[in-house]
């Protein structure tokens, strides 16, 4: 029967492959997507340096994928298949240690054999679990793009299913190769994300409870011994090894005057041949645990060397170079991940805590003049004792935050004098339990078990949730259940009914999981606790290690795949448990078959049929179409500000893999704060020419220049250039001190002068001949800021040093801040503001000019809109909200045309506008007012009701919603209630306003309904 088993083990498990696999490849995303997806693409195909701490051996894989692609364009169908199988055959090794576990229940039991019956109850113990991880929320989400998470997952379910073979042949010779390999897979796992480290601990209590006898002694001594490792291989093999390498390169480069990295390869050689000769040592003394211990830690160093690849790769300065990491210093800056700040972990200050003073931190080194110079040091602010406890959880001083902090954890505080510039005053100081309470209910409750139940139990929606009740809740479909968390759940609005992430499992995945979980206990409770390990290190522990603040600028579902792979071992063996349970009341055969197909059918298939229409992606292009109308919107050889994820990656997917309009220099906002990234955006990259900047690298360096204070100097405007120069100084008289005692640069005015040079501004198109009457030679604008950080600065520079000699454009998505006060220059072309020099102030609520004829060809004629309209194509919330800005974009320019008399065109617009992006598939909001408004102008009045009543309908059917809630829940939705209260003003203002006067009658009775019921109350 063992021979069988392993033949209808191995057969059923390709086949739940094959099912996965199908699945993932056939709902993958057919181009670039948004957020990191573009960013991994185009480092992968080019093989450049990507974010922080980096993903090297993932860049590896991918391109080997992208070499498979026919033309560029066929390289994110490509790597996201590379995803896709990625996860299928994570799915192949989960179904392995599902059954794997199930057999050895089934074999300790009494009966102690594999007959039939049991052969079945195994192999749907497998099927059952690995089939619901398939059809999971979040592990879907990750399968279908290109991603790290995918591949890392892989390498979880690699290093627990070898452990597991290891476990079956421990007692035989050479089966320490197995605990060998797995070391090495952690050390390429290193290379792809850092996750998969936390698989350690269920790893050595395998190895415990395979080779010790158990005691509690011994459990703890295995736990200590457990994280310990976590410890070393997290804090001394990752970034230790780097930091012992630049103590020799210090000590060569400095000490010694040999050339820069010769340290470094100095000291690659050293730990290489002192490792060799360990191991060789041990072996020849028959000191076989040191010999296996030496090997593991020589594996994890070689998987970990595809860190190399990042250094070798920042040594050709390549066009994509994030933190340009060329050396030890800014190799172990990139590891540490220095770009995205730290957070207080096991002590640490709250989020109100007064800084005293600061401390000086790790030199920053520079290379200069063969050296390594040290340019600041890093500055670690000192908090006031008073306000810093334990177990920190509230700890992030942005007004926002705080905000949240107090409403999620209900703060009243300790109220505690202090000291500050403006005098004395009172703060107050959460207590323990305050921040226990934010902990349990929004890192552990919002931030995991939300999570958790998404996979579970059901989702209400695909839209960010930060506490409302109306979006990215769990739900169950169980009325009484979820009507006493979310309000009432029957006759929901249309666009909450039908919003496709809405799925419902009714907590069946939840229930034969925990079923599972039980069983697993009490069947075999060191399994279990192996499990429970994997489960808490890859869900709870990474809760208490990411102490997250409030309003993450995405949902981080992705982060605990690792728990929830771990849960749905306990979903196949809730399979094993009833069968179990039952065995000795119905035929062996017949109740294994049957609660094999009745739990497949009411887990596995009901979560398929529930989620495949909102993790389909096939036929989704908007993110690449979206990304070129940006880079088309630019005139040749232009300078793109733009801000976040979205606006930046899926552009640098299309210059990189497709090499399209490369000639546009992206200057991301973003990243202008850094040295680094204003060293590459300086240097020429393919056909773009560098920016224009007058500073040297030794002037903007790390901690030089960060932030600048205004300081009112000169009252009067200065021509822009001066200020430069006066921030450039290293003058004392151009500097102010700080409260750290230190001296900065400051910004001496806020009122500039830029001279215009015409004929610049000609030869590229910022103006035509029509726009030099009464051109003035010189603009002003006033600076709107107390302050410039780096990013600010050079961006002023960039329009100093410019002259008009290339177009300067800003995304339309960045946000009003970036701006810096320009906008009164904008000109409208496309998806873009161009600074010209026209001020042209505001025109109808939009901010500058439309240029007419540039902006109607490219909305009409060039610009494509990724399938957006096509019904079958899912657009999640990102993708919808994108959609705001365009349909202002079509609004602003029917309304220019009809300024200009050009009524034929106009209509052609509006037309278009619903065409692209029609109620079906992108539902109608705010936005289409000006639409419907477009339409009233041009006297086709049955469009323009149809479009008002669209919105005031969803609007309605919100508010009259929101009625139905108790009073209590009431209250949590008043922002929602003011918005839409405000929309179904706002559309009565416009039926008032533009004569459509029976729509506006019929409405009137309504809205003073719900401003009697919701805002005079």
């Amino acid at each position: 029967m063992k021979k069988s088993f392993k033949f209808y083990n191995n057969l059923t498990g390709w086949i739940v492959f094959a099912i996965a696999a199908f699945t993932y490849l056939s709902t993958i995303e057919p181009s670039v997507s948004l957020w990191d997806c573009g960013e991994f693409l185009a480092t992968s195909y080019k093989f450049e340096v990507g974010h922080p701490p980096g993903a090297p051996f993932f860049m590896l894989t991918s391109r080997l994928f992208s070499l498979f692609a026919p033309d560029p364009t066929w390289v994110p169908v490509m790597i996201n298949a590379m995803s896709a199988l990625a996860s299928a055959f994570t799915i192949l090794l989960l179904f392995f240690s599902i059954t794997h576990l199930a057999r050895k229940i089934v074999l300790d039991n009494k009966e102690n054999a594999l007959n039939l019956g049991n052969l079945i109850a195994v192999l749907g113990s497998g099927v059952v679990g690995a089939l619901a991880y398939t059809f999971s929320d979040s592990f879907w989400f990750s399968a279908v793009e290109a991603e790290v998470y995918a591949s890392s997952s892989l390498f979880t379910a690699l290093v627990f299913w070898a452990v597991l073979k290891w476990e079956d042949v421990a007692d035989e010779p050479f089966s320490n190769r197995w605990l060998i390999l797995i070391s090495y897979l952690i050390g390429l796992s290193i290379g792809v994300h850092l996750l998969n480290l936390l698989a350690i601990p269920a790893i050595v209590f395998v190895y415990y409870f395979r080779k010790y006898e158990t005691t509690r002694k011994g459990i703890i001594y295995a736990t200590l011994v457990a994280l310990g490792i976590l410890g070393v291989v997290m804090y001394g093999v990752i970034p230790g090894i780097i930091t012992v390498a630049s103590w020799f390169e210090l000590m060569f480069v400095n000490g010694f005057g040999m050339g820069y990295n010769s340290g470094f390869i100095f000291y690659m050689f050293l730990l290489a041949g002192a490792t060799v000769w360990a191991i060789y040592y041990t072996y020849k003394k028959q000191k076989v645990l040191w010999n296996t211990v030496l090997w593991m830690f020589a594996m994890i160093v070689i998987g970990y060397s595809s860190f190399a690849i990042v250094v070798i790769r920042a040594n050709t300065d390549t066009p994509l170079d994030e933190n340009n990491p060329d050396n030890v210093f800014s190799l172990l800056a990139y590891l540490n991940r220095d770009q995205y700040g730290s957070r207080p972990l096991v002590y640490g200050q709250y989020y109100n805590a007064p800084i005293v003073s600061y401390d000086k931190g790790d030199p920053i080194y520079i290379q200069k003049d063969g050296k390594y110079v040290i340019s600041s040091y890093k500055d670690i602010p000192v908090y006031d004792s008073r306000f810093n406890t334990l177990f920190p959880r509230m700890w992030s001083s942005q007004a926002n935050h705080i905000k949240e902090y107090k409403t999620w954890a209900d703060i009243q505080g300790i109220p505690i004098q202090v000291t500050t510039q403006k005098g004395t005053e009172t703060r107050y100081k959460p207590t323990f339990g305050e921040n226990l309470k934010f902990f349990i209910v929004y890192q552990l409750g919002h931030m995991y078990f939300r999570y958790f139940m998404w996979n579970f139990s059901g989702r209400q929606n695909d839209m960010q949730g930060h506490g409302s009740l109306l979006k990215g809740n769990w739900l169950s479909g169980i009325p009484f259940i979820d009507e006493a968390r979310l309000g009432p759940q029957d006759n929901l609005p249309e666009r909450m009914k039908n919003n496709r992430a809405r799925n419902n499992y009714y907590m069946l995945p939840f229930l034969l999981g925990l079923l599972g979980m039980f069983y697993h206990a009490k069947a075999h409770n060191k399994d279990f606790g192996v499990v429970m390990w994997l489960f808490v290190m890859t869900g709870i522990a990474i809760v208490v290690y990411l102490n997250q603040y409030p309003l993450q600028p995405r949902e981080r579902d992705y982060a605990y795949v690792g728990s929830f792979y771990a849960f749905a071992i306990w979903i196949g063996l809730g399979v094993l448990a009833i069968y179990e349970k039952l065995k000795d009341k119905v035929n062996p055969v017949m109740l294994a078959s049957g609660a094999t197909v009745v739990t497949l059918l009411a887990v596995p298939v009901n979560m398929a049929s529930q989620n495949w229409d909102d993790h389909d992606r096939s036929g989704r292009y908007a993110a690449h179409d979206f990304a070129l109308n940006y880079l088309n919107s630019c005139a040749p050889n232009s300078i793109l500000f733009t801000n976040g994820d979205n606006d930046t990656f899926p552009l640098w997917y299309i210059q990189e893999v497709e090499e399209k309009r490369t000639d546009v220099r992206i200057v991301n906002l973003s990243l202008f704060n850094t040295d680094w990234y204003i060293d590459q955006v300086k240097r020429k990259a393919y056909d773009s020419d560098p920016i224009p900047n007058s500073f040297k690298h030794e002037q903007y360096a790390e901690g030089i220049r960060n932030y600048i204070p205004y300081v009112e100097t000169f009252k009067k405007p200065v021509k822009l250039e001066d200020v430069i120069n006066f921030i450039k100084s290293e003058d004392p008289r151009a500097k102010v001190r700080t409260t750290s005692g230190s001296s900065i640069s400051y910004l001496p005015a806020n009122q500039f002068l830029v001279k215009v040079n015409r004929k610049n501004a000609l030869e590229n198109g910022t103006i035509t001949p029509e726009d030099t009457a009464g051109l003035p030679n010189e603009i002003l604008w006033k600076y709107p800021k107390r302050y410039l950080f780096k990013g600010d600065l050079m961006m002023l520079d960039i329009i100093a040093q410019n002259d008009w000699k290339r177009p300067i454009y800003f995304t339309l998505t960045a946000p009003f801040s970036s701006f810096n006060g320009l906008q009164d220059y904008f000109e409208v072309e496309g998806l873009t503001y161009r600074v010209t020099p026209i001020k042209s102030g505001y025109n109808r609520g939009v901010a500058g000019r439309v240029n007419v004829e540039m902006m109607y060809d490219n909305l009409m004629n060039k610009f494509k809109w990724g399938n957006i309209e096509d019904p079958h194509v899912y657009l999640n919330e990102d993708y919808r909200r994108m959609t705001m800005n365009f349909r202002n974009n079509f609004s602003m320019l029917a309304n220019a045309l009809m300024d200009k008399g050009d009524t034929v065109r106009a209509k052609k617009v509006l037309d278009r506008c619903l065409e692209v992006m029609p109620n079906e598939t992108v539902p109608y909001d705010y936005f289409n007012l000006g639409i419907a408004i477009g339409y009233i102008r041009l006297h086709h009045l049955d469009k323009a009701k149809e479009i008002l009543s669209v919105v005031a309908t969803a609007a309605k059917e919100n508010l009259d919603y929101y009625q139905r809630f108790p009073s209590d829940k009431k209250a949590l939705l008043m922002t929602a209630i003011r918005q839409d209260v405000s929309l179904y003003q706002e559309v009565y203002r416009v039926a008032s306003q533009y004569g459509l006067k029976e729509m506006a009658d019929e409405m009137e009775p309504e809205l003073q309904r719900y401003y009697s019921t919701f805002v005079q109350r």
